[in-house]
């Protein structure tokens, strides 16, 4: 199949490289504009847009999708089909009905569940211990469109967002490739999703950092592995406000009010929270300094046991 690609960050360049490898042209990608990153506010290319080049696939980077530019582009690149994989943009309908099959897109999680922006952390916000990937039509709802395949996979209590960011990345990437090959052969069957069990994964900010120890242990341990890296769950010790960036639950309990601080010596820092349980920081890093460990910032900020965390 002759087809056109559109893909941003780092969860595309796998289904890209799959697309590109599977013997199917990808006569063009579409990716972000560079955008500047760092002090020296140096343009920066997307991920898809460095593999790409890298490939020797022409790139196209329109600053919009509907005022004409990337239309023109595409008819006369003349795809059979669109694939679709954390582009960013919202494609109009005359873009949609452009390729004779449709286009198709990649998205991380278990649809009808976790429509939207960022399904990948929320899945972990929520305490899910499962989710996974879906190929499907792309509508002009937001990821409403039928489904052509599914992928479940655990998620582990400790795995944090960036692990299942790359694990999902692969597992659609595989996905998608068997999906292409039976459209390829005419097999492909898509099924409507059900709305009623449907669910918003909306855009990440940093309003959802600071950490409430009046939630339970498991929510909070949640909250660092679901907003890791970015925009990360925060919270201040000593004065000193850090990202909290990898924390345990040892399956202890405490009658001391949420936020007490049970323990802070070379052994580590443990926390009581909302439901009894004991949350364990393990890792941290404090505002302009790098990730250390909770008993490494602890020799340089002492904390007495008894002391209570402000929410």
């Amino acid at each position: 199949m002759r087809i056109v690609f559109m893909g941003t960050p780092d969860f595309a360049v796998p289904s890209l490289r799959a697309l590109a490898a599977s013997g199917h042209e990808v006569c063009g990608v579409f990716t972000q504009p560079d955008k500047p990153k760092s002090r020296g506010m140096k343009l920066q290319p997307t991920p898809v847009k460095e593999y790409s080049l890298s490939a020797g696939l022409p790139v196209f980077q329109p600053a919009k999708m509907k005022d004409g530019e990337a239309l023109g582009i595409l008819r006369e690149l003349e795809p059979e089909l669109i694939v679709v994989a954390a582009y960013g943009k919202i494609l109009p309908p005359e873009i949609l009905e452009l390729p004779k099959l449709g286009c198709v897109n990649v998205h991380s999680s278990l649809l009808p569940k976790y429509r939207g922006a960022a399904p990948i952390n929320w899945a972990i916000l929520n305490g899910e211990d499962e989710t996974g990937v879906t190929i499907m039509y792309m509508a002009e709802g937001l990821d409403t469109g039928d489904i052509l395949a599914q992928r479940s996979t655990p998620i582990d209590i400790n795995e944090n967002a960036a692990g299942l960011f790359s694990r999902l990345a692969d597992l659609g990437a595989e996905l998608l490739i068997e999906v292409l090959e039976q459209m390829a052969q005419g097999t492909a069957a898509a099924v409507p999703q059900d709305d009623n069990l449907s669910c918003y994964a909306p855009m990440l900010s940093k309003e959802l950092s600071p950490m409430d120890w009046r939630k339970t242990a498991r929510q909070l341990h949640d909250q660092v592995r679901g907003l890791y890296p970015w925009p990360a769950a925060t919270a201040v010790l000593d004065t000193v406000r850090c990202k909290i960036v990898h924390t345990g639950l040892p399956g202890e309990h405490s009658d001391q009010a949420p936020g007490t601080v049970l323990q802070a010596d070379k052994r580590g820092l443990r926390i009581s929270c909302g439901d009894g349980e004991i949350l364990e920081i393990l890792e941290l890093q404090p505002d302009g300094k790098k990730v250390m460990a909770a008993s490494a910032f602890l020799m340089g900020h002492p904390i007495q046991a008894g002391v209570q965390l402000t929410n």
